[in-house]
């Protein structure tokens, strides 16, 4: 295994990650919300009396972060090595394992663990080891 020191990027991923937390923290402490995207979408599709404009505001920033990011450092290349039919699948499975696991990767990985929520510690350890076998898998076994 090498490292692409080209791409290696810890202090801007830091720093992101960084940023994460503290949203996340002051998201919880001025809000008394989770900062789970999978939540705060679905929220939108049945949305209660007083709940959109806080859960829209969400979602803009979410979409208007990396337009602002590209105003001052250039942003990275997106090229997506997948066909519509496998984004597709790949969507609904994502869509349908959030449900099933009451909660995204966000939610239960920076917000739950910090709670220290054994829900979220054992979602979180699932959402890992399905991603390293996945890798595993497509790496060594298929490719």
């Amino acid at each position: 295994m090498t490292i692409d020191w080209i791409n290696f990027t810890p202090w801007t991923s830091l720093i992101g990650g960084m940023l994460i937390g503290a949203a996340a923290a002051l998201f919880i402490s001025f809000n008394g919300r989770i900062a789970g995207i999978s939540g705060i979408l679905g929220g939108l599709l049945r949305p209660a009396k007083g709940d959109i404009l806080w859960r829209v505001a969400f979602v803009g920033g979410m979409l208007a972060a990396p337009l602002v990011y590209g105003l001052a450092a250039q942003l990275p290349e997106v090229r997506v090595d997948a066909s519509v039919g496998t984004l597709v699948a790949a969507g609904l499975l994502v869509g349908l394992g959030t449900r099933y696991g009451s909660g995204c990767t966000s939610g239960h990985g920076v917000c739950g663990i910090a709670r220290l929520s054994p829900r979220s510690i054992v979602a979180t350890a699932a959402f890992m080891a399905a991603g390293f076998a996945t890798v595993y898998a497509v790496r060594h076994l298929l490719g």
